[in-house]
Parts: C-alpha cells; sequence; structure tokens
C-alpha cells in the first residue's frame, strides 16, 4: 500500500471512529432538552411535596389535551395523573346543583376516605363531578376537594401542581409529558417520554418533628417546597408547639389547613415572603347547604388563598397572603377556630378579603381589598392595623353569644376622591344580624363618609359605637354630628368604663388573654459602615404584649438603649464590637444573635 493510501485509510478510520464517538455520546446522553428541568434530572433528597417546574425559550402555551404521568420507576406503577383536557374549575357563579356538605366536616375518616379515592383527585363524598368535571384535588384534608390549576405559567416557567400527598419518602419517580400539553413558539414541544428521561429519587426520611422546628423554602433546601406540606405533616390537634420557617419566595398555592393546634408560621419577610393563589367563591363555591352551617366548626368554605380552619393557638406572622382575583367573593385569609394570633402580616383580597371567626387577635396587620373588606362573627381585636377599601369596611355577623369587631388604634383608608362606610348590618336572604358589633377607639380616618355607618336592619340592639376618631392627614377630630343616628359616639366623660373594657383584648375575646413570647422576625449578624456613617442596627420583633428592648455591647448594657432601633451617630473606631439586644414581656423573653459591627 503506497504511503498516500495508507494516510487515507487512516483519515477515513479516524473520521468513521469520530462519527461513531458522536453516535455513542448521542445514545448516551440522547438530544439536549430545550427547557430546564426543576427538579433536575437524577436529582437526589427531593422533597415529596415538590412541584414541577420546566422553564422553556419562550412562553409556553398550556392545551388542554394530553396528560402528565408520574409514576414509580421501580415498580413501573401509576402514582399521579393530571388529564389537561378537565378544565381546572368553573369561572362564573352558577345555580346548578352541587353536592351537599357532609354534616360534620372534622369527624373523620369520612365516607370511604381511601387512596383509590384521593389519588384520582376525586371528590370521597356527595355525588361525583357532572359531566364537564373538573380538576379535584384533597387539600388539607377537605374531602370534598379543591379545584385547581394543574399547570400556571409565569413568563417562561410552567409549574405544574401534582395531586397532594401522593409522592412518598425513598422512592424514586420518572415523568412523563405528553407533546400536545404544550405548544412552543417557533419549535415543537416534543414531550417527556421513558423511565430515562426524567427521574428524580425522594428523601430517605421524613423531617424529626422532636426538634418542634419546620423549614420550608420553595428551592428544595428546606424540609418542605410548600407551606402546605409542612402544615399536612404537623399532626392534628398537637399539644407541642411547632415553629414553620417559611423562607422569602412566591409560593402560588391553595393553603387550607384544620383540626391543628400550636403552630407558628413565621415568614422570613414580611414582603418578600408570599403566599398568594387565585382562588374565589365562583371557582371553588361553597355548598349548596351553606345557610345551615353558620356556626363555629361547621362553615365549609374553599374560596380564600389561606384559610386557618377549626384551629387553635395559631400563629401566623411576618408573610403576605393574597388573593390574586379583582372584583370577587376572594379572601386573602379566612380564620376560624379559637385563640389565633395574626401579627405582622399582609393580608390582599377583594370583597371579604379577611374573614374572621371564633376568638382572633391581630396587631400590625395590614387588609388591603374592595368592599365588606372584612366579614365574619368575631370576637376579633384588632390593634394598630390599617385597612383599605373601596367599599364598606366590614359586614360583621356575630350574635349575642360574643363580641364582634374591636379596632384599637387603626386607622381606615379610602383612595382619594372616594368615600364609604365603617359597616352595615343589613338583612341578609331573609336573615338578620341584630347584635352586630363594631367598636373603634382612637381610629386614623380617610375617606369615611359623614354618616359614618351604612345600613343598619335592627337598630335596637347594634353596637356602633365610635370614640376619638382623628384625620389621617393631620390627626384633628372629625366631624361626626352627621354620623348615622343609630350609632353612638363614646366620651371619656360618660363612657371611661366602656372604653376601658373595650381596650382590653380578654374582655372582647372572651377571657382569653392574647400572649406570645417575643419572636425575633430577623437576625442582622454583621454591620459594616465607614467612620463618620450613622450605624443603625434594627430587629422586627412579634410580640404580645410589646416587647422591652435593651441592647448591649460587647456584653454590658448601653444606657439608654430601650428601642428596637439603635442608632450611633457619626460612627468611630471605637464603635467596633459585638452587639446584641435583649426582648422581653410578661411572656418571656428572646435574645438576638452577636451582631458584629466593623468601622472602617
Amino acid at each position: 500500500m503506497t504511503l498516500k493510501k495508507r494516510i487515507l485509510h487512516f483519515s477515513l478510520l479516524v473520521i468513521f471512529g469520530l462519527i461513531s464517538i458522536q453516535l455513542k455520546a448521542q445514545t448516551i446522553t440522547g438530544k439536549p432538552d430545550p427547557f430546564i428541568k426543576f427538579p433536575a434530572h437524577h436529582a437526589q433528597n427531593v422533597n415529596p411535596d415538590v412541584r414541577l417546574e420546566l422553564t422553556f425559550q419562550n412562553t409556553p402555551t398550556v392545551n388542554s389535551q394530553g396528560e402528565i404521568r408520574i409514576y414509580d420507576r421501580e415498580s413501573g406503577k401509576l402514582v399521579d395523573k393530571l388529564d389537561m383536557s378537565i378544565p381546572a374549575g368553573p369561572t362564573e357563579r352558577t345555580t346548578a346543583p352541587k353536592p351537599p356538605y357532609i354534616e360534620n366536616p372534622y369527624q373523620y375518616p369520612v365516607g370511604n376516605f381511601t387512596n383509590a379515592n384521593t389519588k384520582a383527585g376525586k371528590s370521597t363524598v356527595g355525588a361525583e363531578p357532572t359531566p364537564g368535571n373538573y380538576q379535584l384535588s384533597i387539600i388539607g384534608g377537605f374531602t370534598e376537594g379543591f379545584h385547581f390549576y394543574p399547570i400556571i405559567v409565569h413568563d417562561k416557567k410552567a409549574i405544574i401542581q401534582l395531586h397532594h400527598n401522593l409522592l412518598e419518602y425513598g422512592k424514586t419517580y420518572y415523568v412523563e409529558i405528553d407533546p400536545t400539553v404544550f405548544t412552543l413558539e417557533g419549535e415543537k414541544f416534543e414531550g417527556v417520554k421513558g423511565k430515562d428521561s426524567w427521574y428524580f429519587s425522594t428523601k430517605k426520611s421524613a423531617p424529626n418533628l422532636e426538634r418542634g422546628k419546620l423549614v420550608v423554602a420553595p428551592d428544595g433546601s428546606g424540609d418542605f417546597n410548600t407551606v402546605q406540606g409542612a402544615l399536612d405533616f404537623v399532626p392534628d390537634f398537637s399539644e407541642n408547639r411547632i415553629s414553620i420557617f417559611v423562607k422569602n419566595g412566591v409560593y402560588e398555592e391553595i393553603v387550607y389547613f384544620r383540626n391543628k393546634k400550636n403552630i407558628s408560621i413565621i415568614g422570613e419577610d414580611r414582603e418578600q415572603t408570599i403566599v398568594q393563589y387565585a382562588n374565589r367563591e365562583a371557582f371553588n363555591p361553597h355548598p349548596p347547604n351553606i345557610a345551615t352551617n353558620e356556626v363555629p366548626g361547621t362553615f365549609p368554605s374553599r374560596r380564600a388563598a389561606f384559610a386557618i380552619d377549626n384551629c387553635s393557638g395559631i400563629h401566623l406572622m411576618n408573610m403576605t397572603v393574597q388573593s390574586l382575583c379583582e372584583r370577587a367573593q376572594a379572601e386573602g385569609l379566612l380564620v376560624n377556630g379559637e385563640e389565633n394570633m395574626i401579627l405582622n402580616v399582609t393580608v390582599k383580597g377583594s370583597g371579604d378579603a379577611l374573614q374572621s371567626n371564633g376568638s382572633a387577635y391581630y396587631e400590625d396587620v395590614t387588609v388591603d381589598g374592595w368592599g365588606d373588606l372584612i366579614l365574619g362573627r368575631g370576637p376579633a381585636y384588632f390593634k394598630n392595623c390599617q385597612f383599605h377599601a373601596t367599599g364598606p369596611f366590614m359586614w360583621i355577623r356575630n350574635t349575642d353569644a360574643n363580641h364582634g369587631n374591636v379596632f384599637v388604634e387603626c386607622s381606615f383608608i379610602v383612595p382619594e376622591g372616594k368615600e364609604t362606610v365603617f359597616a352595615r348590618s343589613p338583612n341578609n336572604k331573609g336573615k338578620d344580624y341584630p347584635y352586630a358589633e363594631a367598636i373603634l377607639i382612637n381610629s386614623k380616618l380617610q375617606g369615611i363618609s359623614p354618616e359614618g355607618w351604612g345600613t343598619i336592619s335592627s337598630p335596637e340592639k347594634v353596637r356602633f359605637w365610635e370614640y376619638n376618631s382623628t384625620s389621617l392627614a393631620d390627626g384633628s377630630a372629625i366631624d361626626v354630628s352627621q354620623r348615622h343616628p343609630d350609632s353612638k359616639q363614646l366620651s371619656m366623660e360618660n363612657d371611661k368604663e366602656v372604653i376601658e373594657d373595650y381596650m382590653d383584648p380578654s374582655f372582647v375575646l372572651g377571657g382569653w388573654i392574647p400572649g406570645l413570647a417575643p419572636i425575633i422576625l430577623n437576625q442582622p449578624m454583621v454591620y459594616k459602615a465607614k467612620a463618620g456613617e450613622d450605624i443603625q442596627l434594627k430587629i422586627s420583633v412579634a410580640a404580645v404584649p410589646e416587647a422591652n428592648f435593651q441592647w448591649y455591647k460587647n456584653g454590658g448594657p448601653i444606657e439608654g438603649a430601650n428601642e428596637a432601633e439603635l442608632i450611633i451617630e457619626n460612627a468611630k473606631p471605637s464603635d467596633r464590637g459585638e452587639y446584641k439586644v435583649e426582648v422581653s414581656n410578661t411572656a418571656g423573653e428572646a435574645v438576638s444573635e452577636v451582631i458584629v459591627v466593623l468601622v472602617f
């Protein structure tokens, strides 16, 4: 063989070898995905409450055809299925027959509460969904089921919500997605096929509740990915208090839990820890026999973004909860139970943005919505809260068995150019609320109409009372000369004892004295400043009653440093050191972590 032929032969071998290597590599790795998967392919230690995510190069369109399926990779058993031909839920309110709610929703097991029923996402009580049925999932043990959106798209990301509580610890699952589920602009979605295209393994075991704390993080770095997952994990009516720390992030999920006790749900940051959902009455309607269920423990509402039902000793702190619906009956927060506390929380809803039933204490809470902003049966005590509405601020429905809504040092704010009233008490479809009670003490007002109070059907016993209302703008006294004739203005001269009683939470809340040992909501660790700058050390605290503060430097108390914020003016090198703050009230105390201050 000539040298030329040998070189040609060798070159061909190299070329064919490279082609063979490329083909083998393609066989091993497959075609690169045009999207990012979460959890990642081959991911380990995944939380069982994970929601699947696909991030595309362009915004995907979700179609009403095809399926998403989850299989146990070892056994090949189908674990969950989302059928995209089933609509998420009704879009308009309807009078069509619906299955009645069970008489006592808080006793279970109910009916045939088996995996066969819950895992199919079907209702376990009443009739099966009518033709043209909707997506259903069991959330928080509410066996009537919730309508939900199986896929929610934000920009280029598609978030897939599986049915609840179907994945288990110590398992490996694989995902299949039909090509018809998504349409992509400028390219074809080929789907996810087979057991080797997308699989992940869950954590080997559940977290240990003996430590008394669970962590929720959307990226999977905590014990759970979802707030609902953590709440489902806590045993019913636990005598031991469990803290659920929710890291910053947007949690787009319906949160509903009931039969729980002694849980503290604490967000990392009020503005950056957000629980939200586009839930409303039309989407998740009341059963038809709701009119007979207006008593504690039997109120089957599914329309809130965040619902606390038949619970006691729940502390919700330092986050935002909101409905994403406008001009609808859609609570951001619904509270049913006894001795629950809501602190440093922003609630956003539409009509009925906040519903409160049973003894509840609210402090430093902002509620933003439309009309009938606050609904419920009380008793509820509000301190230092802000309310924003364009319609009436409340429709209180308490009976003579308990007090209604009491507001101390709160603000009622109507947008510029609009006016509305504090409250109304009209006859509601033949039912009246003659003992309706709304008491305002030292309130700041903007946009309240001169009459102050709306329709009152039974004025004899209604208590719509007001003391020392002032202008939000300048603090001047409000002209109350045109207030509704069936309302009442209190005065310290004639009603001193009444005013003092209503300023006392235990008087309003049936003898319960709200108490919360200080919880430090943020822990600054290091503070750097240049010489000559002002140093500002500040912590946020949840505490009832109000906390006292004492700051320390290098172990010694700083004289006069008794506020939540410590300001050191014109910093000098001598201000370097280790600072901490001790926070206390009659319920207990807490000490911050050490804050290292560096001055350069």
